[in-house]
């Protein structure tokens, strides 16, 4: 009779299966963590680059419809403000007919003739020749009125008699309905700013607002957020520029800076 030999594994053979096993087993754990690892952070860094362009567009965009010469910054370059508008045109300096009403401008007057039409019924407040100084400055108010509600497309009621300081070389005005303010805040008091604010309908003054008794939108929220503004309001001739630069920062110490710039047109 033949005898069957008994087959099984030995201790060696086990103990290099294992270790050939572990070593695939790290091997195929790299390959599959490190892929992943790569998206969630270009995931995360996709994040912090939207919140910032998204919020660098906007601020763009208020910029662009800043009133001339209205853009001031304040905080040491963390707050800007300036006065929106909504609407601008032409008014009629000198009568070509009887019937047409000019805007007297060495008197006091309150209602003149629009020179086409304007897009839409105008209301807010109407300014003329802001140049941002003392002399002509529409947050103090010396060259600024109240639209009356009976003013209509082609002509323009003052709701009091105004005599503005001085007549614009082209005949412009604007209409402005609101102050605008960007500021970043401390929203959970750890002594670090991690939300960017916009502040909107609270009242012309000339001093700068108390932020702290206005409502706000947010804008961009993170772990952390530093904003700095800078303006150049450039001359007569050269259109003013205001950089803005944003920096996000994550929870995990991620970090995305955006510096964006914005010419403005000053001319009055």
């Amino acid at each position: 009779m033949s005898i069957q030999s008994i087959k099984g594994f030995t201790l060696i053979e086990l103990v290099i299966v294992m270790v050939i096993v572990s070593i695939l087993a790290t091997m195929t754990t790299d390959i599959m963590i490190k892929p992943v690892k790569s998206y969630i952070d270009l995931e995360r860094r996709s994040t912090l680059v939207n919140s910032a362009e998204i919020a660098i567009r906007r601020i763009q965009r208020d910029i662009r419809r800043a009133l001339p010469n209205s853009i001031r910054i304040s905080g040491g370059g963390t707050v800007i403000e300036l006065l929106h508008t909504t609407d601008g045109g032409r008014y009629r300096a000198k009568k070509a007919v009887l019937a047409d009403d000019e805007l007297v401008l060495t008197a006091l007057d309150s209602s003149f003739d629009v020179m086409g039409s304007l897009n839409m019924i105008p209301s807010g407040e109407l300014v003329i020749y802001n140049l941002g100084s003392v002399t002509a400055d529409a947050y103090a108010g010396n060259n600024r009125e109240t639209i009356a509600n009976t003013s209509t497309h082609n002509s323009i009621m003052l709701s009091s008699a105004k005599r503005f300081p001085f007549p614009s070389p082209q005949q412009r005005f604007f209409i402005v309905d609101t102050p605008i303010t960007y500021s970043c805040a401390d929203s959970d008091g750890d002594g670090f700013t991690d939300e960017l604010r916009r502040y909107d309908n609270y009242s012309i003054t000339s001093a700068n607002p108390n932020l702290a008794t206005l409502s706000f939108n947010r804008q961009a929220k993170s772990d952390r957020i530093n904003c700095s503004f800078r303006y150049d309001a450039g001359t007569a001739t050269r259109a003013g520029l205001v950089i803005i630069e944003i920096k996000l920062t994550d929870a995990v110490g991620e970090s995305a800076k955006l510096i964006h710039q914005v010419h403005v047109d000053n001319v009055p």
